[in-house]
């Protein structure tokens, strides 16, 4: 498994509850450009609408080599999720107050699959101390780093 790209700030500013592995439905140009790398996560977001899953606002690259068909670099993007998948995200929503976000883009068995998780967000207070405890942990790092130097 290699994965392409993080949605690094999602896990800043959520808890992550559950995550699902996903499908995408993409064009051959795009699945050229995101093997080469050339994608990203910052922004986009996931909806529900009649019972299918969509991916908004992620950044493809257009694949320079691709010859006059392009695409839109921000278009919608289907998830491909199971029925009982789908139904349990949507319930989660609607119920508990949990939002839907994509966490990374990873190859897998050459094909190019979405990390969807189903999250809560962090109040400021969660945010601060997350941050305390990776300025502790680096610390500790580096003392032990010093002193085995």
């Amino acid at each position: 498994m290699k994965v392409v790209t993080k949605n690094k700030r999602a896990y800043f500013d959520y808890f992550i509850e559950e995550e699902y592995k996903a499908g995408i439905v993409l064009v051959g140009s795009e699945v050229k450009s995101i093997r080469s790398g050339h994608m990203s996560l910052e922004q986009s977001f996931i909806s529900v609408s009649n019972g299918e899953v969509f991916l908004k606002n992620a950044y493809i690259k257009t694949y320079e080599y691709a010859n006059s068909f392009a695409v839109d670099e921000h278009r919608d993007r289907k998830l491909l999720l199971n029925k009982s998948e789908i139904q349990k995200i949507i319930n989660k929503v609607k119920v508990k107050g949990y939002t839907i976000i994509p966490t990374k883009v990873f190859i897998e068995n050459g094909l190019v699959k979405v990390s969807v998780a189903l999250a809560k967000g962090k109040k400021n207070y969660d945010k601060k101390e997350c941050i305390k405890q990776k300025d502790i942990k680096r610390a500790v790092e580096r003392e032990i780093k010093a002193k085995f130097n």
